[in-house]
């Protein structure tokens, strides 16, 4: 993914505590421990459709003996044939579109709980319906009781350190980074978004940033670290200051 910042390199760890609980953890990482998937292009796959949930949909159909062809995230001619036969050895419509259904079928289920909440709804290129979900449950683990507003800022800030080259550059990665997120530890990242966290996701993805391009944010009530303070401040929004 090309780069949106450059940020200078930082070499001090912090640990700070946001309303919910968000640490920020800045030590040295790998980014080869995360996986850097492509992108998809609309809730649903079909013909046209690129990235990296057609992978893992070309991936699984492979596993099962389904599709011959490469796992290349190009969802040619020959993927839709594979389709067709998923389709019709699971009682689906053999229509050679990947929507609801065929996710559940094949056991994609952030695919299927994306769709669940936002429909058909378009999102940004650069996201899967996996990498949505996965944002949605961050937002509403860290930001639940916060304005929309908030929570869409939130899901900014966590975009926009994929974006930056100083954190991994995927969702997941992001999100997953040790001691990033406190939510992540205590288990409330795997929280059920509800539809409010959903919506934030998707607009955040399709590129509203009410904190016009922060990378932390945290509650002066509750931080504990020096180091966070020293950030400069860009925007307050409920209990969170943003900060860059």
């Amino acid at each position: 993914m090309k780069k949106a910042l450059r940020i200078g390199a930082v070499t001090l760890a912090a640990s700070v505590a946001c309303a919910t609980g968000v640490l920020f953890n800045l030590g040295q990482t790998n980014e080869n421990d995360f996986a850097f998937a492509p992108y998809v292009q609309t809730a649903v796959l079909k013909q046209g459709a690129t990235g990296g949930e057609v992978k893992e949909l070309q991936r699984r159909l492979k596993q099962w003996g389904y599709y011959s062809g490469s796992v290349d995230g190009i969802y040619g001619k020959q993927t839709v044939e594979a389709v067709k036969y998923f389709q019709r050895k699971n009682g689906l419509t053999p229509d050679g579109i990947a929507g609801k259904s065929t996710f559940a079928a094949l056991g994609m289920n952030d695919s299927v709980k994306a769709l669940e909440n936002n429909g058909n709804a378009q999102i940004n290129s650069n996201y899967t319906n996996s990498d949505l979900y996965l944002l949605a449950k961050c937002i509403y683990a860290e930001a639940r009781g916060e304005s929309y507003t908030g929570q869409v800022a939130v899901g900014a800030v966590i975009l926009n350190r994929v974006a930056s080259s100083k954190f991994p550059n995927s969702i997941s990665g992001v999100i997953y980074q040790k001691n990033a997120f406190t939510a992540v530890t205590d288990g409330q990242i795997n929280l059920s978004p509800d539809k409010t966290a959903m919506n934030a996701a998707q607009d955040a993805m399709n590129g509203w940033d009410p904190t016009y391009g922060c990378l932390y944010y945290y509650n002066p009530a509750v931080a504990t670290s020096s180091w966070i303070f020293s950030r400069k401040t860009v925007t307050t929004i409920g209990k969170h200051i943003f900060a860059i």
